[in-house]
């Protein structure tokens, strides 16, 4: 299991585990700025990413083929057709507090989606995508 370093002091500063979706936005763009100096996660950026359409898979192009157009509704799994909770963490409070789980699932998802795993600057994109949605 490949989990950046950051993450991983950042799981081990804690007693339970738990962290917000900001320590782990936060984790990434250090990993990120590592890359490319001066990296700030945006919001604007994780939209367009969730949106965006891959030619990876017909029935999941996009994030949002199973997680709808809006990160705060239910969204069904597009294969599957098993229900998936929201991923904005104000409509579940477990959302990305896991940093573990939230691997694992970035990387499920990137490379069934996007056909390859998703960067450091794309997930903390990502989660100030959902952090902020509405």
């Amino acid at each position: 299991m490949k989990i950046p370093v950051a993450l991983m002091l950042l799981a081990a500063s804690t007693a339970t585990w738990a962290v917000t979706p900001g320590q782990l936005a936060e984790a990434y763009a250090s990993e990120a700025a590592t890359q490319s100096p001066g990296f700030r996660p945006s919001a604007r950026r994780g939209a367009e990413l969730y949106a965006r359409r891959f030619a990876v898979s017909d029935k999941m192009p996009a994030c949002s083929a199973c997680h709808t157009d809006s990160p705060v509704q239910e969204g069904r799994h597009a294969v599957t057709g098993k229900a998936i909770k929201p991923l904005a963490p104000r409509a579940g409070a477990a959302r990305f507090s896991d940093p573990a789980k939230v691997e694992k699932w970035f990387r499920r998802n990137c490379t069934e989606v996007l056909g390859r795993e998703c960067s450091a600057a794309e997930k903390a994109d990502f989660i100030a995508f959902v952090s902020e949605a509405k």
